[in-house]
């Protein structure tokens, strides 16, 4: 008896006719339930765990991609993967937009609008201008104008929303034009009191980040806002806002600021001289840039002065601490004091990652314990002051992230806490300057008391002009 045969009569002598028929029928009706049902149902459950997915409602479920409708989307939507390149639908005719994302290259990116890669060749080589395809970051906003598959008529490229580059064809090559639009311009008068701290209070005030920092820039040198400020104090700032077709796109230049500290009032005005050149100055022309700022951070806590008679924390010994620590979370950035040459800019000993620059005269500066160093900053380098030069890090013998700063006035070490007030102040204006700039500040000084219920004075506004091609 042959292999089949022998399978045959022990199926018939264990497994009755009846039983082997019923087996049969739930075997076939497993095998049509799997084809009918899809695939997303067997797995109900564990989708469910996404409230987000849940949704019936197609709306909701676009609202996960931005509104896009499901045809332009280029690729599949994992839902814990990377970002995705999403093309938006342009309500111009034929174009396809769509913004860089991590990760993303130039050949991927003309894939997902369908062009082909000759398409590509063609228009990094038609000039020396295309190289700016070469260099696509995050956040850059490309668009493709197609007219019939495969064919790119026109792509503007926006590294920020007022700059970028339009390519046009030509018979076989690309014509490359700048884009640069002009934004209108407001002017925005807010006005804030303290009542924990300068950020705290500009948060409340409904002032950019960026805008308060840079007021503490401006009164950096008359002003310690770790320990000046007093509950009470009060301030103005006159900055501007820019607007692109009604849509704010971002702050400009701070025209003015005013800080009473103490009852003591401290102002500042922007002003360009006759030869270009602008800086901030106190109503009486004096530069507010004094020959170094107070503290090489902007968020600190002092958490250990200079102190000739201090006690090490690691050695146990009394041993001269001749500088100021600034405790501060790892990779805060650390500015110059002042304007200088870098002398030193790598690791040494105890100090870690440091930095030493010298300044105009007899002037030295340290930075120690940097986790890492600013870009292009390296011996021979020339620093200007408030310049980015390293950020706050751990390196050689701290026991804690903290910036070590020494402040040394012909090779001997200085309290970096007073010795501010010794300096010689920064140059004034010109004398021929003074009408001019006297006009100008009483302009601005005057917007401190000025201030509508809106706290906006629209002072100027330009049209902005049309990107080339665009429909």
């Amino acid at each position: 008896m042959d292999s089949i045969a022998k399978a045959q009569h022990i199926i018939r002598k264990y497994y009755p006719r009846n039983h082997l028929l019923l087996a049969g029928a739930l075997g076939l009706a497993l095998v049509i339930v799997s084809v009918m049902v899809p695939d997303g149902s067997v797995h109900g459950d564990r989708l469910r765990q996404n409230d987000s997915l849940t949704s019936n409602n197609p709306d909701d479920l676009n609202s996960l991609v931005g509104a896009v409708q499901p045809d332009s989307v280029v690729g599949p939507l994992p839902a814990n993967g990377p970002a995705v390149t999403v093309e938006q639908t342009d309500s111009r005719a034929n174009w396809h937009s769509l913004t860089v994302q991590p990760g993303d290259n130039l050949s991927s990116i003309f894939g997902k609008v369908g062009l082909p890669a000759q398409e590509l060749y063609r228009i990094i080589n038609s000039s020396d201008e295309a190289g700016i395809l070469n260099r696509l970051f995050p956040g850059y906003e490309l668009s493709f104008h197609i007219p019939e598959p495969g064919k790119l008529e026109q792509l503007q490229v926006f590294m920020s929303p007022l700059e970028g580059f339009v390519f046009t064809r030509q018979d076989a090559l690309y014509q490359v034009e700048p884009i640069q639009l002009t934004p209108d311009v407001v002017e925005v008068v807010k006005q804030g009191s303290i009542a924990d701290s300068l950020f705290l209070a500009g948060k409340q005030a409904d002032i950019p980040a960026n805008v308060i920092m840079g007021m503490a820039d401006i009164f950096g040198g008359v002003i310690d806002f770790l320990m000046d400020p007093r509950s009470g104090d009060q301030f103005s700032i006159v900055y501007e806002e820019k607007y692109l077709n009604g849509e704010f796109i971002g702050t400009g230049e701070i025209l003015g600021a005013q800080f009473i500290n103490q009852g003591r009032e401290h102002a500042a005005v922007r002003y360009e001289n006759t030869q270009g050149d602008a800086g901030f100055f106190n109503p009486d022309g004096e530069s507010m840039q004094k020959a170094f700022l107070r503290n090489p951070l902007d968020v600190f806590r002092i958490s250990s002065n200079f102190n000739p008679n201090r006690r090490h924390p690691i050695l146990n010994t009394i041993r001269a601490h001749r500088g100021t620590d600034y405790a501060a979370p790892t990779g805060t950035p650390i500015r110059a004091t002042a304007d200088g040459t870098v002398t030193w800019a790598a690791r040494n000993g105890s100090f870690g990652k440091l930095v030493v620059i010298q300044h105009n005269g007899s002037f030295e500066t340290k930075y120690a314990h940097l986790n890492d160093y600013a870009g292009g900053i390296r011996k021979g380098s020339r620093v200007q002051q408030g310049q980015i030069i390293g950020y706050v890090g751990s390196t050689g013998g701290a026991t804690g992230p903290h910036l070590h700063y020494e402040f040394l006035v012909g090779g001997v070490h200085k309290d970096p806490r007073t010795i501010v007030d010794e300096l010689p102040q920064a140059i004034s204006l010109d004398p021929k300057e003074m009408p001019r700039f006297q006009e100008h500040a009483n302009r601005i000084l005057k917007r401190f008391n000025e201030t509508k219920p809106d706290g906006r004075l629209l002072t100027y506004t330009n049209t902005p002009s049309q990107a080339p091609g665009s429909e």
